[in-house]
């Protein structure tokens, strides 16, 4: 392709929010046709980081043009590959400077100094689409779905009362910590805690829950339609569910997990059943989430729920040796 020796490749810090808008809005319109997902809120807050110049990556240009971008952030000793997104011509061109762009940004990653894991979820691709880049890199594949569910009539929505010893009481901050101890324990030794390494720590559980509440990357949390299990005997806290809103009509959920001691009494349908009744009456139209395939007990959790598969994508992982960055 022609395109090949004509783009240009240029640092990210070198350009203004100004210029890069129009290509970041093309994107958000991509959101909102594939996922149903309005991304403004995302896109400005972006805008707003590429105007500060802080965020290390790439900007294809074609006889000046520019195509297409890529970026990525820095976290301790992992990397995590924010977003890479074109627009060139037509669909074979575009995805040709989308695998360009990424293999100039994993290409900087490998040459990092101290990073010894990279993590990747690129949601608007398909499954397979741009794994190439990543594949010959030695990054490991972890297929993931992005189900949705159209909500029926109210009285067409699933019950599941809860066990006596159990309430259901609303998100309040106060639980904050205990939340996250919570996300912890639920994800000790689970498959997405190869995906998610913040899993795997209660600093790294703390962060996962702070980015949910307070930044729009999985939309705008809401309070009011996230919903929290408390033991009535103990007043521990062993299940949770949390929505945003990805769309006026549309809420997302962003995380639904029950204490491992309390597994297997019918817990996590129980919530998921009380936040789309909630949801229902607040003129919700479609729910969606994302799941990792692999994980069978929540992919049948949700299909039993209504949930289908709308779109497959791949989170991509590469966890280095300990002598590769310095420790």
């Amino acid at each position: 392709m022609t395109i090949a020796t004509q783009l240009e490749l240029l640092d990210l810090r070198h350009f203004s929010a100004r210029q890069l808008r129009p290509l970041l809005e093309s994107e958000a319109r991509l959101w909102e046709e594939r996922l149903r997902w309005n991304y403004q809120s995302s896109t400005e807050l972006l805008l707003q980081y590429l105007d500060s110049r802080i965020l290390p990556g790439f900007v294809a240009l074609d006889r000046g043009k520019i195509t297409g971008y890529a970026f990525c952030v820095y976290e301790g000793h992992k990397a995590v590959v924010g977003d890479a997104y074109a627009l060139a011509g037509d669909r074979e061109q575009t995805m040709q400077v989308t695998e360009i762009l990424l293999r100039r940004l994993i290409d900087l990653l490998l040459n990092s100094p101290n990073i010894g894991r990279i993590e990747s979820q690129l949601l608007l691709y398909e499954a397979g689409s741009i794994d190439r880049s990543f594949l010959d890199a030695g990054f490991h594949p972890h297929p993931r779905l992005f189900m949705e569910y159209n909500l029926p009539s109210r009285s067409s929505l699933p019950q599941s009362p809860l066990p006596g010893d159990v309430e259901i009481i609303p998100w309040s901050s106060l639980y904050y910590q205990v939340a996250a101890e919570l996300i912890h324990a639920a994800y000790t030794g689970h498959i997405d805690s190869r995906i998610n390494d913040q899993y795997c720590s209660l600093h790294g559980s703390l962060r996962f829950l702070h980015n949910i509440v307070r930044f729009p990357g999985c939309g705008v949390f809401e309070a009011e339609q996230s919903w929290l299990l408390r033991d009535r005997t103990t007043s521990r806290l062993i299940g949770m569910i949390l929505c945003s809103r990805v769309a006026p009509d549309v809420a997302h959920i962003t995380q639904l997990c029950v204490s491992p001691s309390h597994r297997g009494r019918g817990l996590g349908q129980a919530l998921l059943a009380h936040a789309t009744q909630s949801l229902a009456l607040s003129g919700t139209s479609a729910i969606s989430l994302t799941v990792t395939e692999a994980n069978r007990p929540a992919v049948t959790l949700y299909e039993d729920a209504g949930f289908r598969i709308r779109h497959r994508f791949d989170a991509m992982v590469l966890e280095r040796e300990s002598e590769w960055y310095g420790e």
